[in-house]
């Protein structure tokens, strides 16, 4: 055999080889082949493929009913829902997302609170931020009045029985709410001469009142005011 037939034979032989070694990696199956494409299907037709396909959860959706149960909760929990006054606070609740009538009723307390002890001690400052005009012109008068007579209040507040609102209404964008409130109260006027006129100065009395409070759904400031006052006897 000349040179030039072994080295024939040598490349053949390792031709042989190389193809026996790539058949041995390429033609294995290992189950996780993907399918065939279509070469006769456009690209565009089968849509791009997500680089998160596979990894996304589609979660279930909360029907329009399922948010207004927990929108509503708390009104329900306050109010019989199907009651005049639970529909109304729905309502106020639509107008004002931020409104819960439990938290409404804490601040009506605190501000009754403030309301009456700041009136009879002649705190306008911070009766003209708790009440509205027509309000406040109110009970600037009456503490005129008293002063111009020399008069003193010493008022004790004792605490506060029972507070629940009564009703409550929409007025354009203005929200209002009434408030029965039954507290117990130390109060005694005195005349110039710190004699006794009205009230006494040791007994707890009862008083009930009924209290409207009004907030413009339009405006930014959360606070509420005070625009009606009325006397309950019972």
């Amino acid at each position: 055999m000349g040179s030039n037939d072994f080295i024939t034979l040598f490349f053949l032989v390792a031709a042989v080889l190389i193809f026996l070694q790539l058949r041995s990696v390429l033609g294995r199956r290992t189950g996780n082949e993907k399918p065939p494409r279509d070469l006769y299907t456009p690209r565009d037709a089968a849509g791009p493929e997500s680089p998160d396909a596979g990894k996304v959860v589609t979660l279930p959706r909360r029907d329009a009913s399922s948010e207004d149960d927990d929108r509503f909760a708390a009104i329900d929990a306050f109010a019989p829902a199907g009651t005049s006054l639970n529909e109304s606070l729905r309502e106020i609740n639509k107008a004002d997302a931020s409104f819960d009538p439990k938290e409404f009723v804490n601040g009506a307390r605190m501000a009754y609170e403030m309301i009456v002890m700041a009136f009879a001690d002649g705190d306008r400052k911070t009766l003209k931020n708790l009440l509205s005009r027509e309000v406040y012109d109110g009970f600037d008068a009456a503490i005129t009045d008293r002063e111009s007579k020399g008069e003193k209040v010493k008022s004790t507040f004792v605490g506060i029985d029972k507070t629940e609102i009564t009703s409550a209404e929409i007025k354009a964008t203005e929200v209002q709410i009434t408030v029965r409130i039954v507290s117990q109260l130390i109060s005694a006027t005195y005349d110039k001469a710190d004699k006794l006129i009205d009230g006494d100065a040791e007994n707890v009395a009862e008083v009930n009142d009924l209290w409207t409070f009004a907030r413009d759904t339009r405006s930014r400031d959360p606070n509420w005011k005070l625009v009606a006052t009325e006397s309950e006897h019972e």
